[in-house]
């Protein structure tokens, strides 16, 4: 069981000259406090704010390692929730276990190669990532997401619209990485957080399919804010995988072991 967490510029001003119908009070205020009267704040505003909102380049840099833990939804006709513990670690390590059927499954990345333990499918023997896989995890955007250091890594950001998201008004951003990969990102034109993020699309019976990740609950953990709520959405797909923590730690003491190979060992058993 494979999950995405994505827990999603050279900037230039884009003026829209026509929004169906009244322009949301929040986008107005939003626009006055970027210091153009009537317009929409650019792309370049936007992410600024987005970065400081989620607690500021500073804070996130001290952050070396995260830990979240919760549950996941996996639906079935009696709902279940599984056990979920995922890490992450810079540069760009990940590790997810899920608790299914007595069972411990788990995926680790180590930045460049990544493997896998099945064992509710019969597969008790580490597997390694696919090529698709391996690419998938790769061009995962870390513990600071998509947008901060955008430039450094030689991404574009442009204002792609404004729509809203559950209700929510959003600054769509479009984001066209160094190698021409294009995404988008939907940001709150209230608290300027992550609403929404485009995510690696999925093969599904037999068709790549379009990926949407949502985030909901943020909180406050030690000065950055955090999404407590995390729902990934599959074109075609009914069922939602939706992740939500009951904790999250900063710089837990994280071993680069933990992201090998032979963290899952030669069977169903997983170490740690």
């Amino acid at each position: 069981m494979r999950q995405d967490f994505s827990y999603p510029h050279a900037a230039r001003i884009v003026l829209l000259a026509l929004i169906a119908g009244a322009l949301a009070p929040a986008l107005l205020r939003a626009a006055d406090a970027a210091g153009a009267p009537g317009a929409l704040p650019s792309a370049e505003q936007i992410v600024e704010r987005n970065v400081q909102a989620r607690g500021g380049p500073a804070a996130w840099r001290k952050v070396q390692a995260m830990q979240f833990t919760g549950q996941m939804d996996a639906g079935g006709k009696v709902p279940t929730a599984l056990p979920i513990v995922m890490d992450l670690k810079r540069p760009n390590k990940s590790r997810v276990e899920l608790q299914f059927q007595g069972k411990t499954a788990v995926q680790v990345f180590d930045g460049s190669a990544g493997w896998k333990l099945r064992p509710f499918l019969g597969r008790e023997d580490a597997e390694p990532f696919t090529v698709a896989e391996i690419k998938v995890a790769a061009a995962q955007s870390g513990l600071d997401g998509p947008l901060m250091d955008y430039a450094a890594q030689g991404t574009q950001v442009a204002l792609d619209g404004v729509e809203q998201i559950e209700g929510q008004d959003a600054y769509r951003l479009k984001l066209t990485t160094r190698a021409g990969a294009v995404s988008r990102v939907w940001i709150d034109a209230s608290s300027f957080l992550e609403l929404k993020i485009d995510g690696a699309p999925r093969v599904v019976d037999g068709r790549l399919r379009h990926v949407e990740t949502y985030f909901r609950d943020y909180r406050n953990v030690d000065g950055l804010m955090v999404p407590f709520v995390v729902e990934t959405a599959v074109e075609g797909v009914k069922q939602r995988h939706r992740m939500s923590f009951a904790q999250v730690q900063l710089n837990p003491p994280l071993k680069d072991a933990l992201f090998a190979r032979g963290a899952l060992g030669a069977s169903a058993t997983v170490v740690r």
